[in-house]
């Protein structure tokens, strides 16, 4: 009989696409920053591990970052189909990503899916109404660009489907074997999305550009921890994406519905104390959408050092760059 290593080993050399319980997800930086850095913005491809049927948590940048990830050979195993006139970067957009979840309509994070769109092919597009109400209406609207929609101004060209998610409902997400939970966010009274990416019984929580709940006056993120404290306090949760925009240095009135390394810091000790304490040690948390500045410095090295000088939880800071695989077990 042959040992169960050996049948794990040959099934994932036989079939690549088959994704194995209790193995995380693989992310790949399309879009790592805030901003203004034009073609290197907020945009992740997640897919289970071994899997390569793929959903990407915003489209800030799309075709530049499949670029930059294809230089630096994440995609080097891709394997074209007989007769395929596309290029790597093609095969991947038209046929492993599956769909977009949109957590809010700032270019940032929707300027890469809507220029890419004339060439890209049928797939969902899943967001808040909120969320689906602004593609549609601002820029889907044969006015700022083609109507690449299933609704909204005539002619729709169909090329997405606009799918409206229920807040703390799970969707399937479609060609895939994961599901999507949404979760309201408060980005500076506008509303933004944290989504719950689910297979089997691994979990990873991508967040769109949000607050802290105590400068807004809301409880959007205490009310998410709430949901998903039993998840981290089984070990479920592999990852948390979460947007770190600013150094500690800027004043609470300017932050625009973003977060500094002393609100991530009070965010996660308020899940931490949901999930019953001592519950985040080693938990990834991904510092995404740091402000390109056009100052002489970038606010890299002073974020990571602002949360590393109080990372009394001991979760683990990743500092994302374009291009790059993660994989989150």
């Amino acid at each position: 009989m042959r040992p169960i290593a050996s049948i794990v080993s040959l099934s994932m050399l036989l079939s690549p696409t088959i994704a194995l319980a209790g193995q995380g997800f693989d992310v790949i930086v399309l879009g790592a920053l805030g901003g203004i850095q034009d073609g290197n913005l907020s945009s992740y491809l997640i897919r289970p591990h071994g899997d390569r049927n793929a959903v990407a948590c915003d489209a800030g940048s799309l075709v530049n970052g499949l670029k930059i990830a294809q230089e630096k050979g994440v995609f080097e195993d891709v394997e074209l189909p007989e007769g395929s006139t596309d290029s790597v970067v093609g095969h991947v957009l038209k046929h492993d990503i599956k769909g977009y979840l949109i957590s809010h309509a700032h270019l940032d994070h929707i300027g890469g899916l809507v220029i890419a769109s004339p060439d890209d092919s049928k797939k969902t597009i899943y967001s808040l109404p909120s969320v689906s109400a602004a593609l549609e209406q601002s820029y889907f609207n044969w006015v700022a660009w083609p109507n690449m929609l299933d609704r909204g101004r005539q002619p729709h060209l169909k090329t997405y489907h606009l799918e409206d998610l229920a807040p703390g409902e799970a969707k399937d997400l479609t060609g895939t074997r994961m599901t999507v939970t949404p979760f309201p966010l408060n980005h500076a009274g506008s509303e933004s999305t944290a989504f719950l990416i689910e297979s089997g019984d691994d979990a990873i929580l991508c967040f769109g550009d949000t607050g802290p709940d105590e400068v807004q006056k809301a409880s959007n993120i205490q009310d998410l921890w709430k949901a998903i404290a039993g998840k981290v306090k089984q070990r479920r949760l592999r990852a948390i994406i979460l947007e770190t925009s600013y150094t500690n240095d800027r004043p609470d009135s300017l932050l625009f519905g973003h977060m500094t390394p002393k609100w991530v810091h009070q965010a996660l000790r308020a899940l931490d104390r949901e999930a019953g304490g001592n519950a985040l040690k080693d938990l990834s948390v991904v510092v995404s959408h740091i402000k390109y500045s056009l100052a002489a410095d970038q606010p890299q090295e002073a974020i990571r050092r602002e949360l590393e000088a109080e990372n009394d939880l001991g979760v683990r800071f990743v500092f994302p760059e374009q291009g790059a695989l993660h994989h989150f077990q």
